[in-house]
């Protein structure tokens, strides 16, 4: 029997990028305010995009609006209308989408390896006109970051091989791979440590990687376009002193004197894209001059070379989605199983599953609030700091149990349980706040303690990955990535475990699958590799359940439907949500201090 219900849950980020593909002139107009074109149309999150290989202004781009990173194509223009492109159906994580000659080469997940510990992604081809997808990478090898030349016959790749994922999660251990398009099982490792290639003409990668020196910057590796082998050594492109990454070159014939890639400079807290001359060695601001304050991301060349595309926060008051949803469903890879997307933390079901409890971003909106199930109203319950955690009481409607005390800290901090308590007939759309009491439940000698799960039928208990009865009895560890004493049970980083309603699965999040992306590509997440898992009991039956480039977590487990929860009426379009798209951070690990 398949799990049922409704599962809510937090992704880091997404939900505020507020992404929209744009491009520049190269170099820039003088009257910069005409600089700057919109490819995208401000539905969702869009970004990763690429010009079709048409000569227009079309792109292909990864887009979330359907619940889960899925291809579109889109042109700029009053009656923008952005058009699925022939992917893989059922897959919930697509990426980098190039089109060259009606040939769509795009990142996919949806081939499972045979052993936990590796990523899903692997690079993929679909013929436009039939539809048909082939794999490119192959059979038990992992590809990311794919770069197609203007001919369309080079392909390129940064690639973990088909070695096991080595647990890096910040500046990934891949290599960079080159290939013919006809002849994809015949590569050639060309550099044994980067990433983001991109091809200049038919003889020239450039790529990313960390410096000994520290600095993330931009190299080259010449290659024989007979052999696909270097020509020579790598040679590093861009000077120490800036991060310099995800490199962009111009396709056609090697042509372009620049290349472009995003930087990172002291005393500077936004990323942005700029030209490197390669004659003269030199930068030239380019997003800088028109959008000072907005971070941007992965640049791309048209393929004359006369436009730099990249994707921004589409900004405040433009057309387009401007709020970041409350709730939003995304897909699921179990049809009896629902899921939605929380913004906040820590959700959990009242009685009722009319209402969710949750817990803010603990710095810019720390407390407790409570939305209704429909995601059509919210209410600030408490601002007070340092609270994580929440746990509806089952046997009463206006009590919420949390955890009080620092949140990113060892065992060894004071964490104790506490207790909201409020009228639940408060809970009217003619109010935003409803009044609590706050009591403390644990003494702070008691220590750490952690936030356990009781199953509904109330025969266990589930705290990390083990359970134990109400009375003490009965403990044991629920083995899913091997059996015990295996060197798969001891790399398994489990963490959120709650159960099903009907007390016969457990739903957590875990590193099983590995990174999907590189993270030095997005804005920032603390552990791209988290995502969701069920398992029954014993630990068989493992499904994943989200597939992408972010941390998910903090989930929540509720019924598949109620009259008083209303879950029927969400959909995907817009609904009530924050105000504050565009608010995300970059990779808080990233420091100009080297």
């Amino acid at each position: 029997m398949e799990p049922t219900g409704t599962i809510v849950f937090a992704t880091v980020g997404v939900t505020n990028f507020g992404f929209d593909v744009f491009s520049a002139a190269v170099p820039l107009p003088p009257m910069e305010e005409d600089a700057e074109r919109r490819h995208t149309d401000g539905v969702s999150v869009n970004f990763n995009a690429q010009f079709v290989d048409d000569g227009g202004e079309e792109v292909a781009f990864v887009s979330e609006r359907g619940g889960a990173a899925g291809l579109f194509r889109c042109r700029p223009g009053p009656e923008q209308r952005a058009e699925p492109l022939p992917t893989v159906e059922g897959s919930l994580f697509h990426d980098r989408p190039t089109v060259r000659g009606g040939r769509l080469y795009f990142v996919s997940a949806h081939e499972q390896p045979p052993a936990p510990f590796r990523s899903w992604a692997a690079v993929y081809a679909t013929e436009i006109g039939s539809k048909e997808t082939v794999r490119v990478s192959p059979p038990g090898v992992v590809d990311m970051s794919p770069a197609v030349s203007d001919s369309g016959e080079l392909v390129a790749v940064a690639s973990y091989g088909d070695r096991p994922w080595a647990f890096d999660f910040r500046v990934l251990e891949t290599e960079v791979a080159v290939f013919r398009a006809a002849d994809p099982a015949r590569r050639v490792v060309v550099v044994g440590r980067g990433g983001w290639p991109t091809w200049h003409g038919e003889g020239t990668v450039f790529f990313h990687r960390v410096a000994d020196d520290g600095w993330w910057s931009v190299f080259r590796v010449d290659v024989s376009p007979e052999t696909l082998e270097p020509t020579g050594g790598e040679r590093r492109v861009t000077p120490p002193g800036l991060h310099c990454f995800t490199p962009a070159a111009v396709g056609r014939g090697g042509g372009g004197r620049w290349i472009a890639v995003a930087t990172r400079r002291k005393g500077r807290a936004q990323r942005h894209v700029e030209l490197f001359d390669l004659e003269t060695e030199s930068f030239s601001p380019l997003t800088e001059r028109l959008n000072p304050e907005l971070h941007h991301y992965n640049p791309f060349f048209s393929p004359s070379g006369d436009r730099v595309g990249y994707h921004r926060f589409r900004g405040a008051g433009a057309r387009g989605d401007s709020v970041v949803p409350y709730l939003q469903p995304v897909q699921s890879p179990v049809s009896s199983l629902r899921m939605l997307r929380v913004y906040g933390t820590f959700p959990s079901f009242s009685p009722d599953a009319a209402h969710l409890a949750m817990n803010g971003d603990f710095f810019k909106t720390p407390g407790v609030t409570i939305l209704r199930s429909d995601g059509a109203k919210r209410w600030v319950l408490t601002r007070e700091p340092n609270l994580f955690y929440t746990s509806w009481s089952p046997a009463e409607s206006g009590v919420i149990f949390t955890s009080m005390g620092p949140i990113f800290e060892t065992t060894k901090a004071t964490v104790r349980i506490a207790r909201l308590e409020f009228d639940a007939g408060e809970l009217t759309t003619g109010r935003d706040e409803v009044a609590a009491t706050l009591k403390v439940l644990t003494r702070p000698e008691a220590g750490n303690d952690a936030f356990p799960a009781v199953s509904p039928c109330g025969k266990w208990v589930v705290f990390r990955i083990y359970l134990v009865r109400p009375d003490g009895s009965g403990l044991r560890r629920v083995h899913v990535a091997g059996p015990a004493g295996s060197a798969a049970a001891d790399r398994e980083r489990i963490n959120h475990v709650c159960f099903s309603p009907d007390s016969r699965w457990l739903l957590f999040t875990a590193n099983f699958g590995g990174v999907m992306a590189e993270p030095i590509s997005a804005p920032n997440q603390f552990q791209p590799y988290g995502d969701l898992y069920v398992c029954r009991l014993d630990g068989s039956g493992l499904v994943r359940l989200t597939c992408n480039a972010y941390e998910n977590g903090t989930p929540a487990w509720g019924p598949a439907s109620s009259p008083a929860a209303g879950l029927e009426s969400l959909s995907l379009g817009p609904g009530a949500g924050d105000e504050s798209l565009g608010e995300f951070d970059e990779p808080l690990w990233l420091t100009c201090d080297v």
